[in-house]
């Protein structure tokens, strides 16, 4: 399913993903509130098979800086369970690379919570935006502005905005093919980019913010 190293990028089987939770200070009780998948066909976000749902955490959410606006607990109380989901996320990952912007961050949590996910690996566009020669800043936002982007996410993510998962996941599924573009001005492998941007599954291989925490706004 995931594809041949040697075939276009654009052919292998790619899903990104964006999570939102309540902060890496709560260790192994962080929480998903909030995830998004959005498949990459011919290299673009596809958004009619694209997936996005809170999560109820089954607990209080104390108000914190960093957490993205709507987050609340009487949002979050409406919301499913992510027991209630796991099929559809098992059903969207499974055999697909997951692509995300800091995508270890991502999968780290998603991997400790529902280890029956098997994506066929990791890409990282942050990985690949430092292989380029950009802006200063690497933040999703600002390589979607610096890139033209910015409109044509705002207009795919009718509803969402910057710091929330489909925002975010439509960002960095149009972020991706920009990056590739720069990167390789011929038709890039799968094989190419995977050594330019991949990360390993294991989590305990890849590494680990040690930085708090800090608000988004």
């Amino acid at each position: 399913m995931s594809g041949s190293p040697s075939d276009p990028w654009t052919t292998a089987s790619l899903v990104v993903i964006d999570l939102e939770g309540t902060g890496a200070q709560d260790r192994d009780d962080e929480a998903i509130l909030e995830i998004a998948l959005v498949p990459l066909v011919a290299g673009l976000p596809d958004m009619p098979t694209s997936y996005t749902t809170l999560i109820n955490p089954g607990r209080p959410i104390a108000a914190r800086p960093w957490l993205s606006p709507g987050l609340t607990d009487t949002t979050l109380r409406r919301a499913p369970a992510l027991a209630d989901i796991e099929r559809h996320l098992v059903d969207r990952i499974n055999g697909r690379y997951l692509v995300g912007h800091n995508v270890s961050v991502d999968w780290r949590l998603l991997h400790r919570q529902l280890p029956a996910l098997r994506p066929a690996g990791l890409i990282d566009t942050l990985r690949l935006a430092r292989a380029l020669t950009m802006g200063r800043s690497r933040a999703l936002t600002a390589l979607i502005h610096e890139l033209g982007l910015t409109g044509r996410v705002n207009a795919a993510a009718l509803g969402s905005q910057p710091h929330r998962a489909l925002w975010d996941t439509i960002a960095t599924a149009l972020l991706l093919p920009a990056l590739v573009t720069r990167r390789w001005p011929t038709a890039a492998t799968l094989g190419e980019l995977l050594a330019e941007a991949a990360l390993p599954l294991n989590p305990e291989k890849q590494p680990t913010a040690t930085a708090p925490q800090l608000a988004l706004f």
